[in-house]
């Protein structure tokens, strides 16, 4: 029996008395996972991406781990419903144009202490004070780098359209600003490397594409860690006492964490381990997070239908953001159908082992977007679900 047949198994007598669909977290994989992400880092604090986990049961077991500090939440409105829930260091990733949010940020101490916002143009801290009506609380302040890598004089671009901040004069300015502005206090600078941390290296069958992915993330790590550590020293020229440097992703733990100028480092995906982190040559992870649909019905030879199943993932389309069948193995898409929003027709020599009310496990291309699809999660030890706690759904948020 392979290993992924011996997990399927598992899987199936942990949920016999469940009806599909139903979504698990394998814990023993998830803190495997956790183990790694704490090797990579080397020492330095992982901060844990919440978009990425979405349960608050969860977010709680790995930082009660060695090795992980503070959350990086994905909105206002979740910062503060974290920071209400009594986590105590969060910093928002992106920023935001919540004026309700930003109010009560304003006017609570507590809330004021636990979270940090981003920005990233003196505009977002003009909407800020327009918010903040009577409140008077200090907002702590992110500054966000652009970590693209420019190429032939700025005409090619290789990374995320985040930040308008590339350069180390550029974040210094905006740094004074911040810091001559009564009400907000600079603490820390993010960086998120996606085109390093969140781009496999190692496809299947394009080895050319491959072996170019890889020569664009090492000119990239080299660029960014050069670019990184004289804005860190731009910066704390203007504030000395600054708490903090994020930067990095699951691809990139251990590339990041070398740069001296990073004090931490931000992951998320590497708890889950979905598909789109298959292809890297930098770490290896054990899919710890799978969701189930019913087999309903058998069309013919070699093929079975099951309920539902068409999750695709944000970002740009294309296969790669589908779910893919997992377990039992062999199992695929009908070119013509692919994962429906009500039925999903499954191909290959598997199905015929298949019965009606069967299971048939699935991994989600992206990590914490699975939690929008599912309202609860079994926790699996061994072969039995020893809890089932509630998503960011199940808790009545939908945040994004």
């Amino acid at each position: 029996m392979t290993a992924r047949a011996a997990d399927r198994a598992r899987y199936d007598r942990a949920t016999a008395h469940l009806d599909a669909p139903l979504a698990l977290v394998d814990l023993d994989a998830f803190d495997a996972n956790a183990e790694d992400l704490v090797r990579r880092a080397g020492g330095k604090p992982i901060r844990v991406a919440s978009k990425s986990v979405r349960c608050r049961t969860l977010l709680e077991r790995v930082l009660a781990k060695d090795g992980f500090a503070g959350i990086m939440s994905f909105t206002l409105a979740e910062s503060l419903w974290l920071a209400r829930s009594g986590f105590d260091d969060i910093l928002l990733a992106y920023p935001s144009a919540d004026r309700t949010a930003f109010a009560e940020l304003a006017a609570d101490p507590k809330l004021a202490a636990a979270v940090t916002v981003m920005v990233d143009d003196v505009a977002q801290l003009d909407l800020i004070d327009a918010a903040r009506g009577a409140g008077s609380e200090v907002v702590r302040v992110c500054l966000e780098l652009d970590t693209s890598l420019k190429l032939l004089g700025g005409r090619l671009r290789v990374g995320a359209l985040r930040s308008p901040l590339h350069s180390p004069a550029q974040v210094a300015d905006v740094a004074r600003a911040v810091a001559r502005r009564p009400g907000f206090r600079l603490v820390g600078i993010m960086a998120y490397e996606g085109h390093i941390a969140g781009v496999g290296d190692s496809l299947a069958g394009r080895p050319f594409r491959s072996r170019a992915i890889r020569l664009m993330q090492a000119t990239a790590r080299r660029e960014l860690a050069e670019r990184r550590a004289a804005v860190v020293r731009a910066v704390r020229a203007v504030v000395p006492d600054l708490e903090f440097v994020n930067g990095g992703g699951t691809g990139s733990v251990q590339h990041t964490a070398a740069e001296d100028a990073v004090t931490e480092i931000a992951a998320g995906s590497g708890l889950y381990v979905p598909r789109l982190f298959d292809n890297y040559t930098s770490f290896s992870g054990r899919p710890a997070a799978l969701f189930a649909h019913p087999v309903v019905r058998r069309p013919g030879v070699g093929i079975v239908t099951v309920l539902g199943g068409g999750y695709p993932a944000s970002g740009a389309a294309g296969p790669d953001r589908l779910p893919v069948p997992y377990l039992p193995e062999g199992l695929r898409y009908d070119p013509q159908e692919g994962p429906g929003e009500v039925q999903t027709p499954l191909l290959g020599s598997p199905a015929d082992d298949l019965l009606i009310g069967d299971k048939v496990w699935f991994r989600h291309a992206k990590a914490g977007e699975l939690c929008e699809r599912f309202d609860v999660l079994h926790l699996v030890e061994g072969d039995e679900v020893t809890a089932t706690v509630p998503t960011y759904r199940g808790e009545g948020h939908t945040f994004l």
